[in-house]
């Protein structure tokens, strides 16, 4: 056996037997076969392995001659047909059925971190969560490190706590402040943060403080930090501001923590986010207390300051002027109002900043039940922190949760090169320009199986099977947005589409594919039958089996569409 990563990927696969629609190949399916097969009734090792190279795209050297032979010596002893046929522990080859069933275990995307690591942390969008302690909506659910922990083993990397003193005054406490909902301990939520915060992935997790507390509350919440992380807490030796941010690849298995730095003398952070968020302008009597304790402690706790890596700042004054790009590296948080705001008037202004410092953009204040926003505003314009509400169960979150599938899930994906390059005159990429098509995708949908596996036989309709039918959009920038739905397959659990659909795309790169089937219903709303969203940048060529997940981005055990995917 070869050592490639396809083949390891192939094996992890076959855990369980899978049969394919019961309607039998569709007519490309026999086609490709009796290509590949030169019109005979079995595909040999060989010819197997040509097939893998030459129309699903598969690098030559990544799949070997041995390696095909195990990848189908391995598919045979979980699927006994015609390939399970040995001579001599050779494995003969696939019949028309087998290679058909073999097609619903191929993967539709690349599943390795293959993006370079080693670039600045700002060269990245990053899996933000935004008040990632609430279970549910933003004004009355309870507070908890569960949905933190669901977070990081989602993948997500950027944690964002509220920190308020308890009515003790003596302790801190991890809450939306001024809202209904019930609090919990600092110390829980970082403990959790520290035992799950590289299930996913090795790369670094950033934890943002909106922090309203007194300078001796500061000190403490620096303690906890120091105790809980010890030597995987990451901050800067010196303690300037840093000119450049480190990579992901230096600050692997590191936590980094990012706030506004207190000012010297002075209270805690000016809560405007806070503000924003509650829908509230009065200013918390928490805060005038904080200045008036500032007053007699004189320096605001400066271990608390000493471990901010990512300084955080919000606009005062002129939106172009907080844009600016100084020495210094830092954060700016916008609400996606505030972003959009940017996006139209100061749209190129954006983009240097974003080259270099970070921007988190975080959902309006009026988003009670915890929904979401267009992420490709902030993605558009380079911000690298577009925070989401983790709990929602919107199309929004979908598409979040599609972006970071790429790059093997890590967290982390680097930007495309044209929103990190400047001209000759410091000009940068214009969002509203359209431009020319780089690439057009071509979708088709064969077919679909699972549902009777995993829904009960009266899930969609009471007295007969499921009317099906697929919806496929292109969701990036504006030129690129197009959305097509293949025709309503009645009283059938394994439908048969076999439509093409096609997407000229001008900027590929922020292009995400997103896939719903559903069921049609003559009297009430259409049923949900699943969805999955994928970065287009991230699609394998040729016939793959697309997983279909639930709303809250879980995957269903069995249903999956079969699809094929071109690049012309």
């Amino acid at each position: 056996m070869g050592d490639s990563s396809y083949n390891y990927k192939m094996f992890k696969c076959f855990n369980r037997k899978f049969k394919a629609s019961e309607g039998g190949p569709p007519p490309d399916v026999k086609a490709i076969f009796s290509k590949f097969a030169q019109d005979g009734d079995l595909m040999s090792v060989d010819q197997f392995r040509s097939f893998l190279v030459e129309h699903q795209g598969e690098p030559a050297d990544a799949v070997t001659l041995s390696d095909a032979h195990g990848i189908l010596q391995e598919f045979s002893r979980v699927h006994p047909g015609e390939a399970a046929h040995h001579h001599h522990q050779h494995v003969r080859g696939l019949t028309l059925e087998d290679f058909f069933n073999f097609l619903f275990l191929e993967e539709p995307m690349k599943k390795q971190i293959h993006h370079d690591m080693t670039a600045p942390i700002s060269h990245y969008f990053i899996y933000t969560g935004h008040n990632s302690y609430l279970t549910g909506n933003q004004l009355s659910s309870d507070c908890s490190d569960v949905p933190i922990i669901k977070a990081l083993e989602k993948g997500v990397k950027v944690i964002e706590l509220d920190l308020w003193p308890n009515s003790a005054k003596d302790d801190v406490q991890v809450l939306h402040g001024r809202t209904l909902t019930t609090p919990v301990t600092l110390v829980k939520c970082l403990k959790s943060i520290k035992e799950h915060a590289f299930v996913k992935s090795p790369y670094p997790v950033v934890i943002t403080f909106e922090d309203h507390l007194t300078p001796k509350l500061q000190a403490k919440v620096a303690e906890m930090v120091i105790q809980t992380f010890g030597d995987t807490l990451y901050y800067p030796e010196a303690e300037d501001q840093m000119v450049e941010f480190p990579s992901p690849e230096s600050l692997k298995n590191r936590i980094i923590i990012s706030t506004k730095p207190p000012k010297e003398g002075s209270g805690s952070k000016d809560s405007s986010e806070e503000d924003e968020k509650s829908g509230s302008d009065d200013e918390p009597a928490i805060d005038k207390a904080n200045a008036a304790e500032a007053k007699s402690f004189q320096q605001s706790a400066p271990e608390y300051k000493r471990l901010i890596t990512i300084h955080a700042g919000k606009p005062s004054g002129e939106l172009k002027d907080a844009l600016a790009v100084g020495d210094k590296v830092r954060r700016l948080s916008l609400s996606e109002q505030k972003l959009e705001k940017a996006a139209e008037d100061h749209g190129s202004d954006v983009l240097r900043f974003t080259s270099k410092n970070i921007l988190r953009v975080y959902p309006k204040g009026t988003r009670f039940t915890s929904s979401n926003y267009k992420p490709h505003v902030g993605w558009m314009h380079g911000a690298q922190m577009v925070a989401f509400n983790m709990q929602g169960n919107d199309k929004y979150n979908w598409l979040m949760h599609g972006m970071f599938r790429a790059n093997g899930g890590c967290g982390y994906v680097k930007k495309p090169d044209f929103l990190m390059h400047k001209g000759p005159n410091d000009e940068v990429f214009d969002p509203k320009k359209t431009l020319t098509v780089k690439k057009t995708l071509k979708v088709k949908v064969y077919t679909g199986t699972g549902w009777h596996l995993d829904f009960s036989r009266t899930h969609f309709d009471s007295f007969s099977p499921p009317d099906f039918y697929t919806k496929v959009y292109i969701v990036g920038v504006p030129a690129d947005c197009g959305k097509q739905k293949t025709k309503i397959i009645e009283d059938e659990w394994i439908p048969v589409w076999d439509e093409e659909f096609t997407f000229p795309l001008t900027i590929p790169e922020l292009a995400i594919l997103r896939i719903e089937v559903r069921e049609y219903d003559r009297s009430e709303k259409d049923d949900f039958g699943g969805q999955n969203c994928l970065p287009v940048s991230e699609l394998k060529p040729g016939i793959r089996a697309v997983p279909l997940y639930d709303k809250k981005g879980e995957k269903f055990k069995s249903v999956k569409l079969l699809m094929r995917f071109q690049f012309v």
